[in-house]
């Protein structure tokens, strides 16, 4: 899943609303961020193979530590943990912690049988969703529209650039999401695959800071 998660980032601004909403796209992406790390140290594993979902081509063949149950509530408690030390709030902390918990059952709709459950037994689960393109793109789409709608009908633009910003935020992750879903296979090459992740992550995630902070809650939420 991808704009699936971040529909939950932006759904998630009206939990905890003195979260920046660059804090809650980093919380739900969180092991897809730090995922491309862990496969340049050839920890985790991933195959590039055209056709192997009728929506991407990755076969995800280890990724126990990123991408399963029991890590994925690891690494809430810990992005939860550290985000109230910084910041000292319980709340945030706990919405936080819930958005990076949250990506495992959100991928657990679109994968197929890969997602483990501990990185200790070779048990794996997944609904496959990705084998049905227009029922994925109708279903991530559904989610994204939801959670744009939440956060902008709590918050309001301060200036041009909180509310043009949005939009284009908006309008990159779609364009994105479609590029994933129909555009041409991806290198068979993991340094690309970092690069380009990475790239992408920054971007996103800078746009997602730049516009919340050219925003601002309504007073009557």
């Amino acid at each position: 899943m991808f704009i699936g998660h971040f529909g939950l980032s932006f759904a998630a601004k009206k939990a905890a609303p003195q979260v920046s909403l660059g804090i809650l796209f980093i919380a739900t992406q969180f092991v897809d961020i730090l995922w491309p790390f862990l496969l340049i140290f050839n920890i985790e594993k991933v195959a590039i193979i055209p056709g192997y979902t009728k929506t991407n081509a990755f076969e995800f063949l280890l990724y126990p530590y990123t991408h399963s149950l029991l890590m994925n509530i690891v690494w809430g408690v810990i992005v939860g943990f550290i985000y109230w030390l910084v910041k000292r709030d319980r709340q945030g902390a706990i919405v936080v912690g819930i958005c990076v918990l949250s990506h495992w059952f959100l991928d657990l709709i679109v994968h197929v049988a890969d997602l483990p459950l501990t990185p200790f037994n070779d048990y794996k689960v997944g609904f496959g969703l990705w084998n049905h393109v227009m029922i994925t793109l109708f279903t991530e789409t559904a989610i994204f529209l939801i959670g744009t709608s939440v956060y902008a009908a709590i918050t309001k633009a301060k200036n041009k650039i909180g509310k043009w910003g949005l939009w284009i935020l908006i309008a990159l992750l779609l364009m994105i999401n479609l590029a994933n879903t129909f555009g041409p296979t991806p290198p068979d090459s993991i340094m690309t695959l970092f690069i380009s992740s990475i790239i992408a992550s920054v971007l996103i995630i800078s746009l997602a800071y730049w516009v919340d902070k050219n925003r601002e809650i309504k007073n009557n939420i």
